[in-house]
């Protein structure tokens, strides 16, 4: 098993920026990928960035919607990921989780991965 816990969610004005945190713990050494996601209230839960978790991958991966304002990264010593937003505006407002993907599915589906985090809220006011 894998635990997830989310952190750095609040309350922002559009163009600020907000680092996402997620501490990860348990079997940490069985993820392959390491994933954020949203959901927007009404909206399915959609693809945010990736990162590969193994100690030879730690390829990145992005939705074009958020390409170049966001950025995913990693700290394996600490089992920690991090989404870094900048430049946020108001579509980018979600409850946002943190997952990671044990098995071979696509990084980009949220069937794919195993486990979740409880999720953390960002609000961006225009």
């Amino acid at each position: 098993q894998v635990q997830l816990v989310e952190s750095g969610g609040g309350s922002v004005q559009a163009g600020a920026s907000l680092r996402l945190s997620c501490a990860a713990s348990g079997r940490t050494f069985s993820s392959r990928f390491m994933g954020w996601f949203r959901q927007a209230p009404g909206k399915e839960r959609e693809f945010v960035a990736a990162i590969g978790w193994t100690w030879t991958d730690g390829r990145t991966y992005y939705a074009d919607s958020v390409k170049g304002r966001f950025t995913i990264s990693r700290d394996k010593g600490k089992n920690t990921v991090y989404l870094q937003m900048n430049s946020l505006k108001p579509e980018d407002a979600a409850d946002y989780y943190c997952a990671s993907e044990v098995g071979s599915g696509a990084i980009t589906d949220p069937r794919a991965y195993d486990y979740w985090g409880q999720g953390t809220q960002v609000t961006v006011s225009s």
